[in-house]
Formats: structure tokens, sequence, C-alpha cells
């Protein structure tokens, strides 16, 4: 039986969605809709989720790929009373949303950036973000937002 965690909750995954792009079974299937698809061949990031707490694009792998595997959504990271995850709080206290788009997987991108770094200087910060495409902000107060969070891991 093919099984996987998604955002703490045990899913049986059928045979038939083995082959789907990850990105169209979280959107399509499981309405996941905080993974945006933004250029489909894994360039742009928006499509970024957590696989066993690493930041990989959702466009370009399968649902086989997450088989007894843990996966987090952008849905995954709030508080068990439904409230902001410090580093989504972070964002917006620094400025680093404007659309939002890109933002889901930039912010799961840095979790799992400070989940190994506790204590990054701001270059390594542009570094682990360097393959995100934002249109909106700028980078700056993206880089402010992660700051910011650092703190509190």
């Amino acid at each position: 039986m093919n099984k996987s965690m998604i955002n703490g909750k045990e899913m049986i995954l059928k045979q038939d969605d083995l082959e789907k792009k990850l990105i169209h079974f979280l959107r399509e299937d499981l309405n996941l809709t905080g993974t945006k698809n933004g250029c489909e061949i894994g360039v742009c990031g928006s499509c970024t989720v957590l696989l066993d707490n690493q930041a990989v694009k959702s466009c370009v792998k399968k649902v086989s790929h997450i088989v007894d595997k843990e996966l987090i959504t952008i849905e995954g990271l709030e508080g068990p009373q439904g409230e902001l995850h410090p580093l989504q709080q972070a964002f917006i206290d620094a400025g680093a949303i404007q659309c939002g788009f890109c933002t889901p997987g930039m912010v799961l991108s840095s979790h799992a950036f400070l989940l190994k770094n506790k204590n990054p200087s701001r270059e390594d910060m542009r570094r682990a973000l360097k393959g995100y495409l934002c249109r909106c902000t700028g980078y700056q107060q993206i880089v402010d937002a992660v700051e910011l969070a650092a703190k509190s891991y």
C-alpha cells in the first residue's frame, strides 16, 4: 500500500495517482491550492513544498516521489489553532508579500533553510533563496523576513 504523510495526516495514495505531477495532485485532488504553478519546469520556485524537510519543486516531481515520506505544503505550516507560523508572520511584518504568488514557495524554502541553519548571515539567506523569482517585492524585504524569523528557530 502506497501512503504518505501530507501536512501531518496519513494519506493512502491510489496507484492511478502515482504518475501524476505532484503539483496537479496537490492542487486538483487535495485542494491544497497554496502551492502555486508558475512555470511547470522547476525554475521559478513558486511550487516549492517540503519533502522530509527538504525543499523540492512539485512541478517536476511525481506523486510516486512522496511514497513513505512526509510532505508539507504552505497549509501545513499553520499552528494547531490555525495561527500563522512565525515565518509567515515575519513575511507580513517585513512587507515581503505583494501579490503572494511566489510567497508560499519562498516561505517553505526558508523554513527548510532555517531548520538547518539557526544563525545564518544575510548572504547565506540570499544564497538559499537565489532560485526563486519574485517580480513584486524585490528581494530586500524577503531577506529581512527570513532574518526576522531566524530569531524564532
